[in-house]
């Protein structure tokens, strides 16, 4: 998740554990599996956090660019992708021109947005006619997202104005911006414990694409027509 209150910092500690490690693997293999090929896109990572995701997909060809509302996440994406260009900046005003990008790609950041439909208008607005919005999204029917609530009624605040999302909500919210959904896909289906992960991961990707009810990560791209 691309959000300030998280940092850096959190994302690294994250990536340290078994659980992060296997569930990072399962939600990127979930996005980037139903992405058009990569290769000379020209790729607008929004929310892009330490650069990680836009890491692999500058592996893969892209030219891509990131922007982010946290500077220090900023900072750290640069250092992981030298040959990226990334700037802070807010989703819902994006600081490019009409239909300068290829792709668009949204990982776990629409859930930390207040005008969800702001930051998606700016998505749309920035792509080429034909291009595509990939999005990564926190699964509304998932244990992970009782847990996660179960933590704001105990008081957390990091999860107090998160949003969870199921296939039907995205699916109206791309019909509404004037884009098509062309594939979803569902990812980590197992409780957030790493016993559970480290079983079930195997089974995981089969299961996400026959469908989103239950996985705490929903992957969905759609073009813009």
């Amino acid at each position: 998740m691309s959000a300030s209150s998280i940092g850096p910092t959190r994302y690294a500690a994250w990536r340290k554990t078994s659980l992060g490690r296997i569930v990072e693997r399962l939600e990127h293999q979930a996005l980037l599996g139903i992405a058009p090929p990569l290769r000379g896109l020209n790729v607008l990572d929004i929310g892009c956090g330490d650069g990680v995701l836009a890491a692999e997909m500058a592996t893969e060809g892209a030219r891509v660019t990131g922007i982010d509302a946290d500077p220090a996440m900023i900072m750290a994406a640069r250092a992981t992708v030298t040959e990226g260009q990334f700037l802070a900046g807010d989703a819902c005003r994006l600081p490019f021109s009409d239909a300068s990008f290829d792709l668009a790609v949204m990982n776990t950041v629409l859930c930390l947005i207040h005008d969800r439909r702001a930051a998606l208008a700016e998505a749309a607005r920035v792509l080429r006619g034909g291009g595509h919005l990939l999005i990564g999204e926190l699964g509304r029917w998932s244990p992970w997202a009782v847990i996660r609530l179960m933590r704001v009624w105990l008081g957390t605040r990091l999860w107090r104005q998160a949003h969870f999302s199921d296939a039907r909500l995205l699916a109206a919210e791309m019909a509404s911006i004037g884009l098509a959904v062309e594939a979803m896909r569902g990812a980590v289906f197992f409780p957030p414990w790493r016993w559970a992960a480290r079983l079930m991961a195997p089974f995981d990707p089969a299961l996400g694409a026959r469908t989103t009810v239950g996985a705490a990560y929903i992957a969905m791209t759609a073009q813009k027509i």
